[in-house]
């Protein structure tokens, strides 16, 4: 009788909080290995998409590892690699309105905050693209339609933008924090994309 209760009984489950520190914890992890995998800069893109389908799976329990992680980081990089030099060509440019800026060219302010501007909205861009990857999907087409999601989903690209703040300033007093706070950056992508598709 008391086996038969036993059996009936269902599997435990883990509670909300422990739900999502585990998440929290694997978004720490997921933040070392993207900052790795981030080493070679043209990467970039293809890093955070192999975070964002490693957390997909872990908050969807299907598991997955770091193997899983490498697999898809080279799958991404093959084209990736082109989204992330673009992106640092882009960021020289503004680098070099900055400068601009700097030594007092006529209407340079306007230009480099436009620049800056610009720069934030193509990262935000950017992450929404690679927190959707998925193997065979084309980086041209995700980044279009992540673009025109940037610009209709203000509050969500808010929450990333605040997300890259808060590395840019780990970094700034705690330059080793920023590593496993990637990784939260890449969660915040892929809640904010899961927001967006629910609403």
């Amino acid at each position: 009788m008391a086996q038969a209760r036993v059996k009936a009984r269902s599997p435990r489950r883990e509670s909300v909080f422990g739900e999502r520190f585990t998440v929290f914890a694997e978004s720490l992890l997921t933040g070392v290995w993207i900052t790795v995998a981030c080493l070679g800069l043209v990467t970039c893109p293809a890093a955070f998409a192999a975070g964002a389908r490693h957390l997909r799976r872990r908050t969807s329990h299907v598991g997955g590892g770091l193997r899983e992680f490498v697999a898809d980081f080279r799958t991404a990089a093959r084209a990736g690699w082109a989204v992330g030099l673009a992106g640092w060509v882009a960021a020289a440019l503004v680098w070099v309105d900055v400068w601009a800026v700097r030594a007092g060219l006529p209407g340079g302010p306007l230009v480099g905050a436009v620049g800056v501007f610009a720069l934030i909205a193509a990262a935000v861009a950017l992450l929404r693209a690679a927190a959707v990857w998925t193997p065979g999907a084309s980086w041209r087409s995700l980044v279009a339609a992540a673009a025109r999601r940037t610009v209709l989903d203000p509050a969500g690209s808010f929450l990333i933008v605040g997300g890259l703040a808060v590395v840019a300033l780990s970094a700034l007093f705690v330059a080793p924090l920023a590593v496993p706070v990637l990784g939260v950056v890449a969660a915040a992508a892929v809640a904010v994309e899961e927001r967006y598709r629910d609403r």
